[in-house]
Order: C-alpha cells, then sequence, then structure tokens
C-alpha cells in the first residue's frame, strides 16, 4: 500500500477475514478510526468510532460488523464522508485490532494477525480502488493502522496507506494508534 495524493470525498475501508476452524473459538477483528483535530493532529483523538458506535456528525460509519468472518466477500465495512467533515477535524487514522486474546502473541500472549487467516483490506472512493492488501507484514501483531486520512491546506483529503503494526489490545490501540510514526 502507499499514499494517495488527491481530493477524496467519500471513503470506503473494508475488512475480511476467514473463519476459524470448526472447534476453535471465532477470530473477531474490528474496524476502529479515530479522529483528531486539525490544531493538534498528534494529541488525543477528540473520538473513535468502532462497532456500535459513529461519529457524533454522522460522517463515519461503520455498517457492517463481523466477530466470526464468516460469510462471503468482506466482513466490515466502514465509510467515511471525508467532504462532510468540519474544518476543526484534519486526521483521521483507521486501525484493525484483534478483539480476542488467545496464544501466540510473541510479547503480549493476544492472538497475532499471523494466527487469522485470509486477512484482506481494501480501500476505495467510488468503484475505484485506491489500495488493498493483506495484513501479512504485520504478522506478529495484535492491531495495525490500515489508512491515515489529512486535510490539506486547500481543504481536501489525501491518504497515506503504509500499515503499521502494534503489540496492543483493543483499549490501548485506541490510545496509541495515532501517535507520529
Amino acid at each position: 500500500m502507499s499514499g494517495v495524493r488527491k481530493s477524496l470525498a467519500k471513503v470506503e475501508i473494508a475488512l475480511r477475514w476467514d473463519p476459524s476452524a470448526a472447534g476453535l473459538p471465532p477470530h473477531d477483528l474490528d474496524i476502529v478510526a479515530a479522529v483528531y483535530a486539525t490544531a493538534d493532529p498528534y494529541g488525543e483523538p477528540l473520538y473513535l468510532v468502532h462497532f456500535g458506535s459513529r461519529s457524533p456528525d454522522g460522517t463515519i460509519t461503520l455498517g457492517r460488523d463481523s466477530r466470526t468472518g464468516q460469510g462471503f466477500g468482506f466482513d466490515e465495512v466502514m465509510t467515511l464522508e471525508l467532504d462532510r467533515m468540519a474544518p476543526e477535524l484534519g486526521r483521521v487514522v483507521v486501525g484493525v485490532v484483534i478483539q480476542d486474546a488467545g496464544a501466540g502473541g510473541p510479547v503480549s500472549g493476544r492472538k497475532p494477525f499471523a494466527a487469522v487467516p485470509g486477512t484482506g483490506v481494501r480501500i476505495r472512493a467510488g468503484y475505484e480502488e485506491l489500495a488493498a492488501g493483506d495484513l501479512s507484514e504485520v504478522a506478529d501483531a495484535t492491531a495495525a493502522t490500515v489508512a491515515e486520512f489529512h486535510r490539506e491546506a486547500a481543504g481536501g483529503w489525501s491518504l497515506d496507506t503504509r500499515v503499521r503494526g502494534f503489540e496492543a489490545d483493543p483499549e490501548e490501540f485506541a490510545r496509541v494508534m495515532g501517535a507520529a510514526r
């Protein structure tokens, strides 16, 4: 994945993974978005959007949520309406976190992406695919950022799709996912 330098309006981020084998606990992955102020783009997020929530202004929604990865195609889909966001909002970081703990993590003991088969992330604007990939480059991580949207000086939005892995549980990931690289 790489950077996209064009003004973006409405973007969809989709996540897929394969279900666990019969008799094993299900894999539960979630998409999370953190929204930062223009005045403090690397500070504390103003708010988080995840399963069961949406942005206060309705510009970020999670339309599909899966706790097992069962089904065809993408299991979770988040929509960001960047063109409707208030000018005070200048950065949005989107990540994926494994909700369920399980053996296998090199540091935390939590289940890493390497233990979840068939992961895939797709980012698109309308029918145009902006980025696609899997989470193999962060196989030992338990969470990862997959997209960063930045408001440009002229008001448009650009996209950085460099994947960054974390050894973190969902609560810790929410606190650290937007830290400066």
